[in-house]
């Protein structure tokens, strides 16, 4: 999953930004609000964390730009306004969640979380075969066994399991799992491929993860 954060401080973007990444999103990350909404605008996120005060353009005036383009990528404001005013201002403009700063960083986790799950109306569970991946809890197990990911691994073993059954391509898995600085001559994606297949499949008899050569990978059981 891809999120864009939006902070003009440099300490609260780098301390979202890293806690993001260790639990196992693709993430980028803009300054200022141009910079913002151009990301936005250009890539496919899962998710916008965004600050209202912003250099250049502000957060509200982002986020109904956003809206106005006819984006409904789901945004979460952050921001140390918390009169209700303020509340009901970035709601109407658009905002699905208003998180208030200083924040525990599981809380906003655990809000956009929340977030992705009513946005892709997605089960809080994805069984695939005898894998069944706990997407609240994180855990994956097949034949009842329990199978122990990195977060990197898991995110990859998520995209997958959210498009069982269909062919998604390198591109697709380096925009939604890896981030814009992902170089996509690296052949990461193959590695970790090989990572998922060395735990999900190779113990077991029934091989899931199947290559689609030229074209990309996919998630079920073979025919």
């Amino acid at each position: 999953m891809r999120i864009l954060v939006v902070e003009d401080e440099k300490r609260v973007r780098s301390f979202v930004v890293r806690g993001l990444e260790e639990a196992g999103f693709a993430v980028d990350a803009a300054p200022d609000g141009n910079t913002g909404l151009e990301l936005a605008l250009v890539n496919s996120y899962d998710a916008i964390a965004l600050d209202l005060m912003l250099p250049g353009r502000d957060g509200l005036s982002l986020l109904r730009a956003l809206r106005a383009a006819g984006r409904a990528t789901p945004v979460i404001v952050l921001s140390a306004r918390v009169d209700v005013d303020d509340r009901v201002r970035g709601l109407d403009a658009g905002a699905d969640d208003y998180l208030a700063k200083p924040f525990a960083f599981a809380e906003l986790l655990a809000r956009l979380r929340a977030l992705l799950r009513r946005g892709t109306a997605a089960p809080s569970t994805i069984s695939v075969g005898d894998l069944r991946i706990d997407l609240i809890a994180r855990r994956v197990e097949r034949a009842g066994k329990t199978i122990e990911l990195s977060a990197k691994e898991f995110a990859l073993l998520e995209y997958l399991a959210r498009h069982a059954g269909a062919v998604v391509t390198r591109t697709m898995i380096a925009e939604h799992v890896w981030d814009m600085n992902f170089h996509g001559v690296s052949n990461v994606i193959d590695v970790y491929i090989r990572y998922l297949r060395r735990k999900i499949d190779e113990p077991f008899e029934k091989k899931l993860i199947q290559t689609r050569r030229g074209v990309g990978y996919l998630l079920g059981e073979a025919p």
